[in-house]
């Protein structure tokens, strides 16, 4: 037996121990869904990470540094305000709203909130959540595919299988708890990871400076902010859509529920701190270790593999091992919580809510491992159907709920006068923008990123509906 094969037994059987301590959280809705809201500030602060990063991290993000090279960094300037302004513009009041509504899930939240007695936004979302995170699941999945096949040269479509058995087993098992502290255990291994590796990648490239005249050899513009093609209207949408990557932090469903599972509100403070610093040394570390590889290993065909072959060729086998752990744990640590948040939009909004089902807690607990289940195979007959590249079809994604929720969650926190018709209508203008963007526009305006055109018409149609719908707000107040 390899010892990339012991590393990654000792790791499953780790996880499989977390969810069976976990499995005693699983027997209420709020128990296998929000962990009884009794985290501690530390976990909700990995976990978060961990969620928004991904096999977009480690393959994705580090690829990226690899093709394009210093204009990656503008990734990381997005994602540090994303996440900073999720966490202080938005976290304390969705608790505190999240708490005062008994609310589980964000369509519980926003349902509560805009009196949505006939569940026609609870529907939308709920569809919304199901066809995004599909796509979501089925990207982390191919990450998992990219990930063990050339870490140990196995079949991709084996490897998509057994990603999969091994990440919906101990989300089945273990429920949100499990996943939440499964994801403080990931985030601390990607750290590790990606710290390590980036300095090993730039001694043995010769140093920084040996970095740099390597890349510039290449191509100068690989030393650029402005990138490859100088600093023209292509480089200034690049740019603008790598910061707008952050955008989606402060409404996407699956991080806005990691602050409603805070135990105290109090604690978010701290938590917001930890999660910065955590996310900077994430991208640096994963942008760095790009760059260093294209001077170590040039003429990659695929620039998502630099991380594992980076591995193999700078680290022992048994620290490889460790390194695909860590990569695993990337796309584990998202798609545990993607499966999650499916389910509980199907069961808690759907069956619960929407189909007014009185059944116990504990079925409907049940219900809710069964579609975890259901989601997990979708994803994999997707991965296993649609090779795509993780960074763009992850984008996609990522942007689509985050055009959909984050405008009108911002609005229903600061905006006293918005309306059920203007949530409605923002979420359904944000989600759609985002989607036809990609299908029709988006080849036609230099790639600009679909969450700008979504965001933009999503907050639009918040406001003007709201505005015309103000008197009808009134008139049923009264």
């Amino acid at each position: 037996m390899s010892a990339t094969v012991i590393v990654l037994l000792i790791y499953l059987v780790f996880l499989m121990a977390l969810a069976v301590w976990s499995r005693r959280e699983t027997h209420s809705l709020s128990g296998y869904f929000l962990a009884g809201k009794k985290l501690p500030y530390w976990v909700v602060a990995f976990s978060t990470n961990a969620t928004g990063e991904s096999g977009w991290l480690l393959l994705g993000l580090s690829g990226m540094g690899y093709a394009i090279g210093a204009q990656a960094f503008w990734v990381m300037v997005g994602e540090v305000v994303g996440i900073t302004l999720a966490w202080t513009v938005v976290s304390r009041r969705l608790k505190l709203l999240g708490d005062e509504t008994d609310s589980l899930t964000v369509p519980d939240v926003l349902a509560a909130h805009f009196n949505d007695k006939k569940h026609v936004l609870r529907t939308v979302a709920v569809v919304i959540i199901l066809t995004m995170v599909t796509a979501y699941v089925s990207a982390q999945m191919m990450a998992t595919g990219k990930a063990f096949s050339s870490f140990m040269d196995m079949d991709y479509s084996m490897a998509v299988i057994i990603g999969a058995v091994i990440i919906i087993a101990y989300t089945f098992v273990g429920g949100y708890k499990a996943v939440a502290y499964t994801d403080v255990l990931q985030g601390v291994l990607m750290l590790a990871g990606l710290i390590v590796l980036p300095i090993i990648a730039v001694s043995a490239a010769g140093g920084w400076g040996a970095v740099t005249s390597g890349l510039s050899a290449v191509d100068p513009g690989l030393m650029s902010m402005w990138g490859t093609g100088g600093n023209g209207i292509v480089a200034w949408v690049a740019i603008i859509s790598f910061v707008a990557i952050g955008l989606p932090y402060m409404g996407v469903p699956q991080l806005a529920v990691r602050f409603m599972s805070v135990s105290d509100v109090e604690d978010l403070g701290k938590a917001r701190n930890i999660s910065i610093l955590v996310i900077i040394l994430f991208d640096i570390g994963a942008i760095t270790a790009g760059m260093a590889g294209r001077v170590l290993i040039p003429g990659l065909t695929d620039a998502e593999t630099i991380l594992p072959e980076l591995s193999k060729a700078l680290l022992s086998p048994m620290m490889s091992g460790v390194m695909m752990v860590i990569v695993l744990s990337a796309i584990m640590s998202t798609v545990d919580s993607l499966l999650l948040l499916a389910s509980s939009a199907v069961v808690r909004d759907g069956i619960q809510k929407i189909g007014g089902s009185l059944k116990s807690d504990a079925a409907l607990a049940n219900y809710g491992k069964v579609v975890t289940l259901i989601v997990g195979i979708a994803g994999v007959v997707f991965a296993l159907t649609n090779v795509k590249v993780i960074f763009w079809f992850v984008l996609f994604a990522w942007s689509g709920l985050g055009a959909a929720f984050g405008p009108v969650i911002l609005c229903a926190l600061y905006y006293k006068k918005t309306t059920l018709q203007g949530a409605i209508a923002g979420m359904v203008g944000g989600f759609l923008t985002s989607v036809v963007w990609v299908l029709v526009f988006k080849s036609q305006t230099y790639d600009l990123y679909e969450m700008i055109p979504g965001f933009i018409v999503g907050i639009t149609l918040t406001l003007v509906v709201s505005h015309m719908t103000m008197d009808e707000k009134i008139a049923g107040s009264k």
